[in-house]
């Protein structure tokens, strides 16, 4: 008697399963992290966070819509000052004021897309640079908030994030945990429904896309929408762990572009997984040779050339070509299975 086959779609791997797994235990940890981490391994945990949720959203604008930014420092920038305006100006609790900046982001992306949504390729980067650069010297100019030295948050209004220091670390830390933990989830969302498939079509060809009916501009606007509020709320949150915001720290090309993209090409552009690996990887070696000075930043430099030519795809592509493993899986497969 012949066997016959049936066949099912999946989209979850036992790898994906285990990490699935493994990624709930680590959260538990590090959720518990105030009671057993100090105050500086706590702030370092939160960088990382942070850098985690800035290079996935990066990710996702140039990974895959196709829009090579090197100005999102512009959105942090405004997130961070944001911050500042809702709570010493407007008696907000510096809590709620994130995601108020995060709002005020995506109204400020709208009319920033419909200008540089004319330019193409390397005239849409110096684009994106340019307007980060005119947010910087906006900012600089007013004086309310420090012209361009600066200011701190009052004294009352740091104590109305918590009674306690302990309270007011261990809140900005929790929010830096969920801040990254929500940014994968959203873009895991995004790209596993409809809208992750006009992406990733967009991505491979936007031409023959654009001939299937994908609305190729209204696609990019809503990543672009949707990758500023996030960047914006992230910024908020950012100097709100720093207590400080200037013109030139809150729209540093260096700290929240250079960086954020470092993370994303040696890791893997186009996944996941990438922006993990890389800001691990990141953090490792800044931990490792920072004291260096300049010859850290060109280690960095080296780095990302030896990756880049040994592995164009990341260090996660690198991985997944040679095993197959896909810790967040976005395609569906079809599985055989034999039957008597």
């Amino acid at each position: 008697m012949s066997a016959s086959q049936t066949y099912r779609v999946v989209q979850f791997s036992d790898a994906s399963r285990i990490a699935g797994l493994a990624g709930i235990a680590a959260l538990v940890v590090l959720a518990a992290a105030p009671w057993w981490a100090g105050s500086a391994n706590m702030r370092l945990l939160s960088e990382i966070f942070l850098y985690l949720a800035l290079a996935s959203l990066w990710n996702l604008l140039a990974g895959y819509a196709g829009l090579v930014s090197v100005g999102q420092h512009a959105f942090v920038g405004l997130g961070g000052y944001c911050l500042f305006a809702f709570a010493i100006f407007s008696g907000v609790n510096p809590l709620a004021a994130v995601p108020l900046a995060g709002l005020a982001g995506a109204l400020a992306s709208i009319p920033v897309a419909l200008l540089i949504f004319r330019l193409r390729g390397a005239y849409f980067a110096i684009g994106t640079w340019v307007i980060a650069e005119a947010f910087r010297l906006v900012f600089a100019q007013v004086s309310v908030l420090g012209g361009g030295s600066g200011t701190s948050l009052p004294a009352g209004v740091v104590k109305a994030i918590a009674a306690s220091r302990f309270m007011r670390e261990a809140a900005t830390y929790w929010m830096a945990l969920g801040a990254a933990v929500s940014v994968v989830l959203v873009i895991y969302l995004i790209l596993r429904f409809r809208r992750g498939l006009a992406l990733t079509a967009i991505r491979d060809n936007e031409l023959a896309s654009k001939s299937l009916g994908i609305d190729i501009w209204r696609t990019k606007f809503f990543v672009y929408v949707i990758t500023a509020a996030l960047t914006s709320a992230l910024g908020a949150l950012i100097f709100l762990q720093k207590l400080r915001i200037s013109p030139d720290a809150a729209f540093s090309v260096n700290d929240w572009t250079a960086f954020v993209i470092f993370i994303v090409v040696i890791g893997g552009i186009g996944t996941i997984e990438g922006p993990i690996i890389g800001t691990i990887v990141f953090f490792m070696l800044r931990e490792t040779l920072a004291d260096l000075g300049t010859i850290y930043l060109l280690i960095l430099g080296l780095v990302a050339i030896v990756i880049m030519l040994k592995a164009p795809q990341g260090l996660w592509g690198f991985v997944r070509s040679r095993t197959g493993i896909e810790l967040f899986p976005l395609m569906r497969r079809v599985i055989a299975r034999n039957t008597d």
